[in-house]
């Protein structure tokens, strides 16, 4: 035996047992991790589609961005103000639903161009669709024709057990 492995060894021993103390419950077995899917597109839906869903009473006019932080911030806001019955504003809880990643696209004038589903939902399938139709119901999302291309943003959707979501970027 060389010593390395010993020190690999003795280092097993002594950290195991500690670290195991510490936890207040036995962990349990780490699950295999799922292949990653490549991103899917969920085209924009024509405009006539758009122009029928319904728009929350009070949703103000989108800012100008010039950068694409103050367009990710600004999209946020417009989601939970444009779902207010399918949104949360408190902290997260520690187990969520499911967790989606979107990358949305959008025109010069902010209105949705493209979705690209980067993590789709584990469990819960049905909240893909809720995320798509809360980006569709929040846009459009400003002018960002003076801030530098590729006009994209990603979110973060935390989805709690009834089904009700936050931006990861409000967190």
């Amino acid at each position: 035996m060389n010593i390395l492995h010993r020190l690999k060894r003795a280092t097993r021993w002594i950290i195991g047992p500690v670290l195991a103390g510490c936890a207040a419950t036995p962990p349990a077995p780490a699950p295999r991790p799922a292949p990653v899917p490549p991103p899917t597109a969920v085209p924009a839906p024509p405009p006539t589609a758009a122009a029928a869903a319904p728009r929350p009473a009070g949703l103000p006019a989108p800012r100008a961005v010039r950068t694409a932080e103050e367009l990710r911030r600004q999209a946020a806001e417009r989601l939970v103000l444009a779902n207010p019955e399918g949104t949360y504003t408190t902290s997260a809880p520690t187990h969520l639903l499911t967790i989606i990643v979107l990358e949305v696209e959008v025109k010069s004038d902010g209105s949705v161009r493209r979705i690209n589903v980067i993590r789709k939902p584990r469990y819960a399938p049905e909240t893909l669709q809720l995320a798509i139709e809360a980006i569709h119901k929040a846009a459009p999302f400003g002018d960002v024709r003076r801030m530098p291309e590729p006009w994209k943003f990603t979110e973060t959707f935390l989805f709690e057990e009834d089904r009700r979501f936050k931006p990861l970027t409000l967190n």
